[in-house]
Formats: structure tokens, sequence, C-alpha cells
């Protein structure tokens, strides 16, 4: 089989796989909207280059007064700031400094030559230099709290504190976990540059800016998610399976805390759970959805993601208290 018809098959495959996962996502949304929060508008946002980079899309939600800590939240896989985060912005913002972006591949987010969570950390890094913030609390949902886990790897003295949210140490805990992470690899390293060409296509016949007009939540929706290329899926999968987080993450040494959600199908409650065991003085929340629960159930998720956000900025803010004191 040449090389040609192999790319025209997965072009096929990952078309119909985008599209399929498009009209379950709209599904989903029809069904559980009465759930979510009434939303009038989102925050505005604005593409900023960052030196070295690229370009991507940034929220900016300033917090009730410039002395306010700041948060950064990242998206999970397949979505962007708004489509993770928009229900929860306005929320956060009574209290916080609220940054988020669309991470690279997804989006209005930076491309490369490849995707990794390495280039992802340093990215948040760079997006809190050009906002000139010093230091924040990061939280993730999923893909993104494997992001926040490697950015206080590499840069722990930028992180306030973590908030992880349906995500794990990593992600290839069955039989048939280790076997499908390294064949999706194998099968996509040839075909990055075919997969990026797809994901660049699509970025440039994005409008400018995402639109904030939310009346239509089903139709925003939608909007939003098919921003992302599907044939992002595949490349982002494969470094979800080279992620490994177990053999460090029981040395992070700023205050933490978990959000489970126990109905999870995609990362099981109790890998969630070892996550946050492993994580020394760490707290567990628990909200009762399964993996969409960010957007599908948010009227119930939204109360404990930011119960876990100010249980972890309080001890923050009492760690610091103490260092001042004995200084």
């Amino acid at each position: 089989m040449s090389s040609n018809h192999v790319v025209r098959v997965l072009d096929r495959l990952v078309g119909l796989g985008g599209q399929a996962l498009y009209a379950g996502v709209r599904a989903g949304v029809r069904q559980f909207l009465p759930g979510l929060p009434l939303l009038e508008t989102v925050p505005d946002g604005r593409m900023i280059e960052l030196p070295g980079r690229g370009r991507t899309f940034v929220v900016d939600v300033a917090g009730p007064s410039q002395s306010a800590p700041t948060v950064v939240l990242l998206h999970s896989l397949g979505c962007t700031a708004y489509l993770s985060w928009a229900a929860t912005l306005g929320e956060l913002s009574r209290h916080y400094r609220v940054i988020t972006f669309d991470q690279r591949w997804h989006g209005r987010g930076i491309r490369s030559e490849r995707f990794a969570f390495s280039d992802c950390a340093e990215d948040v890094v760079a997006v809190m230099n050009y906002l000139d913030v010093e230091r924040a609390l990061v939280a993730g949902y999923s893909m993104g709290g494997a992001v926040a886990q490697l950015v206080w790897r590499r840069h722990p003295h930028r992180v306030t504190g973590l908030v992880l949210c349906s995500t794990a140490r990593n992600f290839r805990g069955n039989h048939g976990e280790r076997v499908f992470f390294p064949m999706m690899t194998a099968a996509m390293h040839p075909l990055s540059s075919y997969a990026l060409a797809r994901v660049d296509r699509l970025a440039q016949h994005l409008p400018e800016l995402p639109t904030v007009e939310v009346s239509n939540m089903p139709s925003w929706g939608g909007i939003e998610f098919r921003s992302t290329s599907a044939w992002s899926f595949p490349e982002v999968i494969g470094e979800l399976g080279r992620f490994n987080s177990a053999p460090w993450i029981d040395r992070v040494n700023v205050p933490a805390a978990v959000v489970v959600t126990e109905n999870d199908w995609a990362i099981p409650a109790r890998r969630q759970r070892r996550l946050a065991a492993a994580i020394p003085g760490s707290e567990i929340f628990t909200a009762p959805g399964g993996h969409a629960s960010i957007f599908l159930d948010a009227k119930n998720w939204i109360p404990v993601f930011v119960g876990a956000v100010n249980d972890v900025a309080q001890r923050v803010q009492g760690r610091e208290a103490g260092q001042t004191a004995a200084n």
C-alpha cells in the first residue's frame, strides 16, 4: 500500500471521526443544555505574538483588584479556551485575575512541526511573561492537567499552586492502552507534516477572533469545536500516551487539589485519585458527572472546581504569610 493511499484512508477516517464527534457533542449539548448556566456573553480575547513561538488567542479577565491572585486555565483535548472555560470565567473573576488561551494545534493556537507537552508547558510561561505575570495558580482539565503538571516540573518557581481536573499521572494504565498509544505514535510520525498542513489549512480560514455571541449555545459550541481540526486529535493522543509524571509528581511542593469526576469513562476516577495520593498534601474534590462535566454538567461541576481553586489559593496565601512572618 502506497503512502499516498495511507494518507487518503486516514484522511477519510479522521474526517468521519471528526464529524461523528461533532455530532455527538452537539447532541450532548442539546440534551444537557438545561443544566448549563445561562451565558449572556463571554469576555473578549485577543491574538498575541509570543516571541520565537507563534501566535495564539488569549483571554485575560481582570480580577476585583490589582493585587488579586492570577489563575491560568488550560483546556482539554479537542477544545479551545472558550469551549472549556467560558462558563467558569465569570465566577472565577470575582476573586481572581483569570487567563486562558488556545493551546497549540487547537483553535487559534500555535502550530508547530510536532505537538509536544513540553512545548505546551513553555507556552504557558511565555503567555505569563507576555502578560507580566510572575507567578500563578495553574489549573488544567484532562490534557490541560497533564500540561499543568509539566509547567510545575519545568518552572516550579512560577507556579503558586495546582488544580488538576479529570486527569492522571499517565494514560497507559491497561493492556489495551499500552498497545494503542505506541501504535498511534508510529502511525502519526511519518504523517505529522501532513497533519500539520491540515491543521494549518483550517486555521487559515478561521475568522481572526472567535465569536462572543452565546445566545444560541449549541450553535456557538459547534463553531468553537469545529475551530480545531480533527487532524490534531491523533497527534495529541500520541503525546498523551507518552506522558508520565509518576516518577516525579511526588515532589510537587506547592498546594494542590485534584478534582475527580466520579463517573468518568475516559480517565477512571481511580486514576485521578492515584494522582491525588501521589502529591503531598493534595486535597480531593469530587464532581458527580463524567469526563465532559466541565461543559455538559457545568452547573454541578463549576462550584466544585471553584471550591478547589479557593482551597488552593487560601493555602497559598497562608504559606506566603508564614514565609513573610519568618523573614
